[in-house]
């Protein structure tokens, strides 16, 4: 008798819990739409990881328009139309890993990357793909465009334990990201991809072809009205 009184309570525990974790999680959503993010779990990950933790969180009035501009042409460039998702991105993804399985192509846009990482860790699983959809899908509806664009640049790895595109730019250029050029803020969009192995400064070859293509297509992009009303 006992234990039949048993498994009702704890089955009873375990919903009380979920909700309770689907309320703060909730929460915490809506709050960083004004706060930004106290630690990620990638943060955390380098520091114990041993590449230590260099951040500085800026306000959008303190991030060059540059560094906007760069990374929706480096990471997204359908960043301002689609609702979180580039389909299309993905399928082709899809169809390339099923045609070179032992090869890994992302297609993931500025919104999944943020929610990625602000709220999970880093790996492939379907369990946190899952989650990224969610966390994705809740972002664009509570966020908007231009606080995602502003999180995504003060949280994503721009080198080893350095996170931000503010402290990318003290730590390469000597200077605060709000005075970056083009060129520069296209070099630090150019590592984004692998920022562990990637530097701005000295560039190497890779990064270097890369930023010229970045530039080319921030300047298809200035004049688009969508992405202006994000970045400006």
């Amino acid at each position: 008798m006992k234990t039949k009184g048993l498994v009702p309570r704890i089955w009873r525990f375990c919903k009380k819990l979920l909700l309770v974790m689907f309320i703060a999680q909730f929460v915490y959503i809506i709050l960083l739409k004004w706060i930004d993010p106290p630690v990620t779990l990638t943060q955390l990950g380098a520091l114990f990881g041993g590449y230590g933790l260099k951040r500085d969180y800026v306000s959008r009035d303190e991030t060059a328009r540059n560094m906007r501009l760069a990374v929706i042409a480096s990471e997204d460039q359908l960043f301002a139309d689609h609702s979180g998702f580039d389909w299309k991105s993905i399928e082709k993804a899809m169809e390339y890993n099923r045609r070179k399985p032992g090869r890994v192509h992302g297609a993931s846009t500025i919104s999944q990357q943020t929610a990625k990482n602000v709220f999970l860790w880093q790996g492939r699983s379907w369990l946190r793909k899952g989650l990224e959809s969610y966390f994705t899908f809740m972002i664009e509806k509570i966020w908007g465009k231009k606080r995602i664009l502003d999180v995504y640049l003060n949280v994503i790895e721009t080198g080893p334990g350095i996170f931000g595109a503010e402290a990318a730019a003290r730590h390469y250029f000597k200077k605060p990201v709000a005075k970056l050029s083009r060129a520069e803020a296209a070099r630090l969009a150019a590592c984004l991809p692998n920022p562990k192995k990637l530097i701005a400064v000295p560039a190497g070859r890779y990064v270097s072809s890369r930023s010229f293509q970045i530039q080319r297509q921030m300047n298809n992009l200035d004049n688009d009205p969508d992405i202006s009303k994000i970045i400006d």
